[in-house]
């Protein structure tokens, strides 16, 4: 470790391609795995399968490594602006990798268009993180930003329950009211800390005009998704409609 954080601190770019190259030989290794029929017989369905076990991995790993790095060291949540460790270092520039990987599976795959919104998402947090990786300032900014990476976990999974067909399932009952704690306990209440700690200093950040920016449209997007979610999950009935065909009914089946 004190080799090779050194090294990927020298050369911070190539090392997020790296990583991002190592999210796309775990991509590859996941299409070997096997799949429910009903992701089989439809193509955006099979995509986003294969897009979200990536996630999922990458969710699994940083979350927890997000919430480990606080544990042991608790700094990481006063100095936000300019303490770090190799271990916080490395989390950012595994975590990049992902999202440059992520991004670019959307785009050469034919989905920008209908996947605008997480590339939005990506394209702040990249920037964001990149910043980090080079200045290396704001690296425990973007630790506690992956602590909404806990909640993705049960987004995620979520989102691969509809994919198969599992909404009336007693897991999907479950998850969705684990999903529900977990968004307002990791992903809007970390959202709100670190836009609340950009005000608060606001005078002698670097750059932080920029970085509330980021984070104010990143706060929109979640509040929006989050109105969606209740709507979808707490206030309507589950309809048989739900379970449509065609790529224009999947992606908006899969939105909600």
């Amino acid at each position: 470790m004190d080799a090779l954080v050194p090294a990927l601190k020298s050369h911070p770019g190539p090392s997020v391609l790296a990583f991002s190259l190592i999210f796309r030989v775990v991509h590859h290794l996941l299409q070997q795995l096997p799949v429910p029929k009903a992701v089989k017989h439809n193509d955006f369905y099979s995509w986003k399968w294969k897009n979200l076990s990536v996630s999922m991995v990458h969710s699994l790993l940083t979350g927890t490594w997000a919430l480990s790095c606080v544990v042991v060291w608790p700094e990481t949540l006063s100095n936000i602006h300019s303490f770090h460790t190799h271990m916080s270092y490395l989390l950012v520039c595994v975590s990049t990798g992902y999202f440059v990987q992520d991004a670019g599976d959307i785009i050469l795959t034919g989905h920008a268009r209908g996947s605008w919104e997480f590339l939005l998402h990506h394209a702040l947090v990249i920037w964001c993180f990149l910043y980090s990786l080079y200045t290396q300032l704001y690296v425990s900014g973007a630790v506690i930003a992956l602590f909404v990476e806990v909640n993705s976990v049960t987004l995620h999974l979520r989102l691969m329950l509809k994919l198969a067909g599992a909404q009336s399932s007693t897991f999907y009952h479950v998850n969705k009211f684990v999903n529900l704690l977990t968004y307002i306990t990791f992903r809007l209440s970390t959202q709100f800390y670190l836009t609340w700690y950009i005000l608060d200093n606001y005078s002698w950040l670097d750059h932080s005009g920029c970085f509330l920016l980021s984070l104010m449209v990143m706060n929109i997007m979640i509040l929006i998704y989050f109105y969606r979610l209740l709507r979808a999950d707490f206030c309507q009935p589950r309809k048989s409609s739900e379970k449509q065909n065609g790529t224009h009914s999947s992606r908006k089946f899969l939105s909600d």
